[in-house]
């Protein structure tokens, strides 16, 4: 039974992955007026007999599959992809028997990653483009690279508050306040990396102790938990809910000009997570695989990925976006995200035991 289902997730993924190469259903390109195909820039030299091949990516990165055909214009590979959150894919690689029917892991929770590394799923890679990026945000071994630092906070929809006469949530002890029952979306730290990163950060930050007992009172107020971390936003933005808790990055941002929302940074704590590239260790095309880690860690294409969806990217060479110049960024969490791997099984099962059924 466990081999015909480890199967079937398989072709799950692979499935998704012929899928996930088309264009998004709310982004159709007109058939009388066809998207322009990026012109090649100047980049390192790629090996020719790459050209034409393809590489298989779980995207957890919103907003990085703008900038795959620029790849492909300046390597001559394609690229496939399938969205899925980070925790989801390793339980579906686990269930699987370690097979990722993938040839890259591109953003998500780092979390995932050290606990994929444990677990034989990630192969080491050292690229030569992650010798200016510094020793926090990337493994020593090579089993993954950060590519940009995801920081986490609030996204309010006004006018909910004021329909409801709330005020903004601050920090994150506001969020314990009973007014807010029942106006607060999050998704599960068990399936988003993101999440588990503001669990593991804010943990850290406050203490084991204290950070158990706000997360129990913030706990009263989330009727239930989003299965992604890509539904608070959209939700928020929807009015559903007053108060999203998520990544905030330049989509985010971007959501401010098109709804009456606004993005929150916490004052007391900003959580974060590199958002990580790695190798699978089952990778069919593990050299193309290896253009794309080097492609998206270098300059250009740091900078390429940034204008993709704007992030604090990894590089010191490349600016901090303008959307993020009021992020405060002595309130980042001081952390070892180390533990984020060897905690997480703790972590999330402890977490289960305060959440129950939710």
């Amino acid at each position: 039974m466990k081999k015909i289902l480890s199967l079937l997730l398989v072709l799950v993924l692979a499935i998704g992955l012929l899928a996930g190469c088309t264009p998004a259903q709310d982004e159709p390109t007109p058939a009388d007026e066809p998207a322009d195909t990026p012109e090649a820039t100047d980049d390192p030299a790629v090996d020719p007999s790459l050209a034409g091949t393809t590489v298989k990516v779980l995207l957890a990165y919103g907003g990085a599959e703008n900038s795959f055909e620029q790849f492909t214009a300046d390597t001559g590979i394609n690229v496939e992809y399938i969205e899925i959150s980070t925790g989801q894919a390793l339980a579906q690689i686990q269930a699987a028997d370690g097979v990722s029917a993938a040839d890259v892991w591109f953003g998500g929770g780092v979390d995932s990653y050290i606990s994929a590394a444990e677990l034989g799923y990630l192969e080491a890679y050292v690229s030569p483009e992650a010798a200016t990026i510094r020793d926090e945000y990337k493994d020593k071994d090579g089993y993954w690279t950060g590519l940009a630092l995801v920081p986490a906070g609030f996204l309010v929809n006004n006018d909910v508050l004021a329909e409801k006469g709330l005020e903004a949530p601050q920090t994150w002890e506001d969020l314990a306040d009973p007014a807010y029952h029942d106006e607060i979306i999050m998704a599960s730290p068990a399936i988003s990396g993101t999440q588990y990163a503001i669990l593991n950060g804010l943990l850290q930050a406050m203490g084991e102790e204290a950070g158990w007992e706000l997360w129990e009172k913030i706990d009263a107020n989330v009727t239930t938990y989003a299965q992604g971390g890509g539904e608070p936003m959209p939700k928020t933005i929807a009015g559903e809910y007053a108060i999203g808790v998520l990544a905030t990055v330049g989509s985010a941002y971007q959501a401010m000009e098109e709804a009456p929302v606004e993005v929150i940074n916490p004052t007391d704590y900003i959580p974060w997570t590199p958002a990580p590239i790695g190798l699978f260790a089952d990778a069919e095309n593990p050299e193309g695989a290896k253009v794309m880690i080097d492609y998206f860690l270098s300059q250009q294409g740091q900078e390429k990925l940034m204008a993709a969806d704007a992030r604090i990217m990894t590089r010191p060479e490349v600016a901090i976006p303008d959307v993020m110049e009021t992020l405060d960024a002595s309130k980042l969490i001081v952390q070892d995200v180390k533990l984020f791997g060897s905690q997480r099984e703790a972590v999330l099962a402890r977490w289960a035991e305060l959440i129950g059924d939710k």
